[in-house]
């Protein structure tokens, strides 16, 4: 059975690609992004099958608007791709108020409000999929990416949460955590701080040279299958980690973090009081 899938943040990166594949296997998508010209050619190849929209997730009454849209033009929304996001470069102590707001904005209540809009859309039909782009860096950190790190951790206690509040509406949730990947994310679609602060240098450094190992990144193009059999999984899992540096990092610190809940259980125990 065919599906109707909205995502956000589609006219790059992983959603361009994932809305091209669901259309090519015959699937409906809407499209929202702020700049759909880039999705001009998928509609003159799909025809009705794709409805591009423009959507600023940061604003919230536009978002409900463009829901209903959705609606009222396919008839229903069976999965969401909740994937509009950038990421903000810098340390945390050179972070402006203005960055640190515009990260939270975008990637955690932009996020929000869409799976607000959806929610009611899914209760009425007894069922759908909200499937979250967070990070591989919603499950652990790295340096200069402090309020990006933070977004995705608000992300991840976000969509766990909806997850347990509608699973008896027939409504599921999927978080997807990807590694760095081969995208523009890194690149034009980043917002990067001032860098003066030299005690800093050393982590910048350290920083740079690790990206500029090509094994560091994925291929976006290997993510689609992947996305498909989630999309079409009966019983789908709340978390995915996409590519094998999430795979092994993700692995080691929770192996750690057990660790340490171990070594310290009689502590907190005790700590109960009773």
């Amino acid at each position: 059975m065919n599906k109707i899938v909205f995502i956000t943040g589609a006219s790059k990166g992983f959603g361009r690609l994932w809305a091209e594949a669901l259309l090519k296997r015959g699937d409906k998508v809407a499209a929202t992004a702020r700049n759909i010209a880039a999705l001009e050619n998928l509609k003159d190849k799909y025809g009705d099958q794709i409805l591009p929209i423009i959507l600023d997730v940061n604003n919230r009454a536009e978002v409900f608007e463009v829901t209903q849209q959705i609606v009222k033009h396919f008839g229903r929304i069976d999965v969401l791709i909740n994937n509009a996001g950038y990421g903000l470069f810098g340390t945390t102590e050179e972070t402006t108020e203005q960055q640190a707001r515009e990260q939270m904005e975008t990637n955690f209540f932009g996020s929000l409000w869409v799976a607000q809009a959806v929610l009611p859309v899914m209760r009425k039909q007894g069922s759908g999929h909200i499937i979250q782009i967070s990070s591989f860096l919603g499950l652990t950190t790295l340096p200069l990416l402090g309020l990006y790190n933070a977004s995705k951790f608000a992300v991840e206690g976000l969509i766990e949460t909806i997850g347990s509040e509608t699973a008896h509406l027939g409504i599921k949730t999927s978080l997807i955590e990807p590694n760095g990947f081969a995208t523009d994310w890194a690149g034009a679609s980043a917002v990067q701080t001032t860098s003066d602060i030299e005690d800093y240098n050393p982590v910048r450094a350290a920083f740079n040279e690790s990206g500029e190992n090509p094994d560091t990144w994925g291929k976006p193009e290997a993510t689609v299958k992947p996305i498909l059999e989630l999309i079409d999984n009966q019983n789908p899992p709340q978390r995915l980690l996409l590519g094998k540096i999430a795979y092994h990092t993700i692995n080691e610190a929770y192996l750690k973090r057990l660790t340490d809940i171990q070594e310290w259980k009689e502590v907190s125990i005790s700590a109960h009081g009773h």
